[in-house]
């Protein structure tokens, strides 16, 4: 995985409209619907991630890890980011080609 490319795909569906970020946002859009992919970072709060586990296992949602909180929010010109949630499947399937690479 190239995570300069993932953080610009990323910079770039924020730009489009294409995200949803941070934990409350997050959580409520996921139990309403499913989505076709979340990105969490790699530093988030351990029961933070057993939720969005367990959130993305329910909904049948693929879930990735990606570089750390401060690294995500940067690439959407936010705070600190602890998970992204992709409502775009043109999106999602650039980013989990590129995060599944060489894996």
């Amino acid at each position: 995985m190239n995570k300069e490319k993932v953080l610009n795909i990323l910079g770039l569906a924020q730009r489009a409209g294409r995200l949803l970020s941070g934990d409350f946002v997050v959580e409520r859009s996921m139990k309403r619907q499913a989505y076709p992919l979340l990105i969490m970072a790699e530093d988030c709060a351990q029961n933070n991630a057993k939720k969005y586990m367990h959130l993305a296992e329910s909904h049948q949602v693929p879930l990735r890890l990606v570089g750390t909180k401060e690294e995500l929010g940067r690439a959407l010109g936010k705070e600190m980011r602890a998970v992204i949630l992709v409502n775009d499947a043109g999106f999602a399937k650039s980013l989990l080609a590129e995060i599944d690479k060489n894996q």
